[in-house]
């Protein structure tokens, strides 16, 4: 008989963006997965770029996806009902229960939100009946004034649910205690009663002198710290959005370089993390050609506004760095929206990525693009064409591609070719996302390339690594009696 869980639902939410969430949440998961309880992860919302495709044929947040490795499971689009990915510092696609809804403005979303609510909701009850535990994520802060009404992301959902609440804090910031504190008075008095305890992450140095702090902290709110959690140096869990380089090897003089415009959508930006892990390459992101000295490897990443960042491609200056490097012999790779780039045309009749119409491509392969309503969700696993390499990953897209390209595909996948190589061999392409995770294809693709050193590093056990260590770090410096007796606590006083 599986050991029951000791709560039905715990909430982590933070200070700030950035504080810890994330990691908190897979480590809890993973944690308690090791005791034997039957437990999934969840956020109601989520805002990112960072897309993972789920088991049922949806989208949802990518850390949503490592929480649900953590826990033994495929992911589900009900472990994020709602995820937002921005087209504009204004705009953003809503997706929901990972599938596109449309693309909604900052203020038709805030609308919006008594149904995504209900949609939180849908899968909130579906997950409860399905795990004996489930350990929810907030998004940004619960203390931000401007969003209170109608939230779902943070204290709004706790309060619709009941559930108990963890706050943390990232001390490696500065100012934790004022965080913490502050968070609090800005609460509700029922808010204020659903937090059952404080855990203060990335802690570096001694902490007999943080000792006095923290029993200042407990005294001046009547919460317990949970726990302090030292900062894990060279920690691998895949970024939930921004562009993370903390993973990437020390640059050196005989790496091979593979350089990676940084165009404003740039999307599933995961995809580089095998790539920066890797001993023998590094991996440059610049959003100008000037940036740079030369590249063994140009790659052009995935876009959530393909012609847009086309054109921003374009008034950089990255077309005549490309062409400039192609007539040197170098390589060049695109992914997904970098695929669609490389042909002769981008067609949008419908304006699902801005206003109707086609773009110029940089007519590097035969082909040609539309995009079309229906966005394209799978994972899929394959090989080389015509080669025995493994190869596997993911496809979040709106276009189809057609075009005599096609037919010298770079993938033979499981339901079908994918991409293309130009017949000179020094342009490719892929709607692959993930194409390096495995060891044995990235490779391939470095061996293409020009790249014939160092192995690659097993990304996927390097996450499992990560996950585990969470695990172990969490189990030495979380006070779990504490969190019990506090969970115990706020129910009694309900």
């Amino acid at each position: 008989m599986k050991p029951s869980a000791p709560f039905p639902a715990l909430m982590v939410q933070g200070t700030t963006s950035d504080a810890g969430k994330s990691t908190l949440v897979t480590a809890l998961c993973r944690y308690y997965r090791r005791q034997g309880v039957s437990v999934a992860p969840f956020k109601p919302q989520n805002m990112a770029l960072n897309s993972a495709v789920t088991v049922d044929g949806g989208e949802i947040g990518r850390a949503q996806a490592a929480q649900a490795a953590a826990c033994g499971l495929e992911p589900h689009s009900d472990m994020n009902p709602v995820l937002l990915k921005p087209n504009s510092d204004t705009t953003a696609q809503v997706v929901i229960h990972g599938k596109v809804l449309q693309n909604q403005s900052a203020a038709q979303y805030h609308d919006y939100k008594k149904v995504a609510k209900q949609a939180v909701l849908e899968s909130w009850r579906r997950l409860t009946g399905q795990y004996s535990m489930v350990v929810v994520e907030g998004a940004g802060s619960p203390a931000e004034i401007n969003l209170r009404a109608g939230d779902i992301a943070n204290m709004g959902f706790a309060e619709a649910v009941d559930c108990p609440v963890i706050l943390i804090a990232d001390i490696d910031r500065g100012g934790v205690f004022a965080h913490l504190v502050g968070t609090l008075e800005l609460l509700s008095a029922s808010e204020r009663r659903r937090v059952v305890g404080f855990v203060i992450n990335r802690f570096r140095g001694d902490i007999a002198l943080l000792q006095s702090g923290l029993d200042w902290l407990e005294a001046k709110t009547g919460k317990p710290v949970l726990a302090v959690l030292p900062y894990l140096h060279d920690l691998y869990l895949e970024a939930e959005d921004a562009l993370s380089t903390r993973h990437a090897c020390s640059a050196n003089s005989a790496a091979f370089h593979i350089v990676v415009p940084h165009l404003p959508s740039f999307s599933n930006h995961t995809d580089f993390d095998p790539l920066q892990l890797h001993p023998g390459v590094q991996v440059s992101f610049a959003k100008r050609p000037e940036q740079v000295e030369g590249a063994d490897l140009i790659v052009l990443p995935g876009s959530k506004a393909v012609r847009s960042d086309l054109a921003q491609l374009r008034e950089r200056g990255w077309d005549s760095f490309i062409r400039r490097h192609l007539r040197y012999g170098g390589k060049l790779l695109g992914i997904c929206g970098g695929f669609q780039m490389l042909g002769r045309a981008i067609a949008d009749p419908l304006g699902l990525e801005g206003a109707p119409g086609q773009a110029e491509g940089l007519a590097l392969l035969d082909m040609a693009t539309e995009l079309q309503a229906e966005k394209c969700l799978k994972r899929t696993a394959g090989r080389f064409y015509r080669q025995s390499t493994p190869v596997a990953g993911y496809e979040i897209h709106l276009g189809l591609s057609s075009g005599p390209a096609l037919s010298q595909p770079l993938f033979e996948l499981a339901d079908g070719p994918d991409g293309a190589v130009a017949a000179d061999g020094q342009v490719a392409g892929s709607y692959l996302h993930g194409l390096f995770d495995l060891p044995e294809a990235c490779d391939a693709l470095l061996d293409w390339a020009g790249y014939r050193a160092e192995s690659a590093v097993d990304f996927n056990a390097l996450r499992e690594a990560g996950i585990e260590r969470l695990a172990d770090c969490l189990a030495e410096h979380c006070d779990f009696a504490k969190l019990e007796a506090g969970v115990r606590r706020f129910r009694s006083e309900q």
